[in-house]
């Protein structure tokens, strides 16, 4: 499964722990979007996709706001993901990420665990990379085992050794050479299903420690 606090962390960095969804009709940016040229194609899918949600009596057009490009409620699903992945937790007959947190928290929670998040693991740790580090290492496209980075000098924040657990792991650069590094996991790239910046995902799982460690 997947520890609350991840959940817990996911809904505080989307929505300020649910007090800030956006105030825009979904259908109204749907369609303007749909007709943008740019990405119109996935739009009016997405329109589609919040049309089905209505017909399905979850929410009405009226009360279906969220953010200028579609995102719906607490956890900041785009309809698509709402049909994938939206629980009804309390058996009322509609799945609400709007205003019920046990589904808000069901289907954040049913969307990492079917999205692969291993839960055993960690999601990656702060860590520090020794001087004359080869920078071309860094990024998603290099995986290695944490044994490896080891003998590479890579060591934890505080410079003590990398776990002996042998999973595989990214180095990320938050800005480029010189920047913060992170030793990134499975569930990291877990994380970037959600959400593609690798500073929402740091932001998640740091949230997700200090929940965790309090």
């Amino acid at each position: 499964g997947v520890p609350p606090q991840y959940i817990v962390a996911f809904w505080g960095i989307e929505t300020d722990f649910g007090r800030i969804t956006g105030g825009f009709s979904v259908i109204s940016a749907l369609v303007t979007l749909a007709y943008d040229g740019r990405r119109s194609t996935y739009f009016r899918g997405e329109l589609m996709n919040a049309l089905k949600i209505i017909d399905g009596g979850h929410i009405t057009a009226k009360a279906m706001v969220g953010s200028w490009a579609g995102a719906m409620g607490q956890p900041q699903f785009m309809p698509s993901s709402f049909l994938n992945f939206a629980v009804d937790h309390d058996g009322d007959g509609r799945k609400d990420i709007w205003k019920n947190v046990a589904d808000v928290f069901a289907s954040a929670a049913n969307y990492l665990a079917r999205s692969g998040w291993k839960g055993d693991q960690t999601w990656g740790r702060p860590i520090r990379l020794p001087k004359g580090f080869d920078q071309t290492l860094a990024g998603h496209g290099t995986r290695k085992l944490i044994s490896e980075w080891q003998k590479l000098g890579v060591r934890r924040a505080d410079g003590t050794d990398l776990p002996t657990r042998d999973l595989k792991a990214s180095v990320v650069l938050t800005e480029g050479p010189g920047s913060a590094a992170y030793l990134a996991y499975n569930n990291f790239r877990t994380i970037l299903k959600w959400n593609r910046s690798n500073f929402f995902a740091i932001a998640v799982g740091s949230l997700a420690d200090r929940i965790g460690d309090g």
